[in-house]
């Protein structure tokens, strides 16, 4: 499902507005262009033209970008939006569902500008496990509340046992594994927040 922002009427707006945002990312890190490009594996040249506006990003580039700063790329993209609120219907919340894993990923919250949470509601079938070798993002901060069923967290090789109505806080600092033990799917809301640098 392509995932839709409110308000940008034309894609040269929203294409003005990221090259804004790609701009104040360096500037905030501190990076010149020749730093970044180091980084990111991108030429200091394309840098250049993606930040004036000049050149259309390509999926990749984006890719790249998003890892130079540590951003999950939803993000990144989710702040060139510029709207402060947000309403995202029930019927439009993007879902994703891996067969194999039995995972099944509800947005509630997407990403948006501005705002450094975003909610999940998660669904592992009885006997599922979901394992992440690595975090993706190290700030992440993880905000976890079982709402139905048992679940086996693993962080860093400590094991939490949940029930129903239990709730956890953490950073993920390497491997990350969820387990359902129960005989009925698990269901969760899990919060997640981009910890300031």
């Amino acid at each position: 499902m392509r995932e839709e922002f409110s308000n940008v009427s034309e894609e040269g707006q929203f294409e003005r507005q990221l090259a804004e945002r790609l701009a104040a990312l360096r500037t905030q890190a501190g990076w010149s262009l020749d730093e970044l490009a180091t980084r990111s594996g991108v030429s200091r040249a394309t840098l250049s033209r993606l930040e004036r506006a000049e050149t259309s990003p390509t999926a990749t580039l984006l890719s790249r970008l998003a890892r130079a700063h540590g951003l999950p790329l939803s993000r990144l993209l989710a702040e060139a939006e510029t709207l402060p609120v947000r309403l995202l219907r029930a019927a439009d919340q993007p879902r994703w569902h891996d067969q194999q894993s039995g995972f099944e990923r509800l947005m509630r919250c997407p990403p948006l500008a501005g705002f450094a949470t975003e909610v999940i509601e998660g669904r592992l079938a009885a006997g599922a496990e979901l394992v992440y070798d690595e975090p993706t993002v190290s700030r992440l901060e993880h905000h976890l509340c079982l709402l139905d069923g048992s679940l086996r967290l693993t962080l860093q090789g400590q094991v939490f046992e949940l029930v129903a109505g239990d709730s956890i806080s953490f950073r993920c600092l390497g491997r990350t594994v969820f387990t359902n033990p129960g005989l009925e799917s698990a269901r969760y809301l899990l919060a997640m927040t981009v910890a300031a640098l």
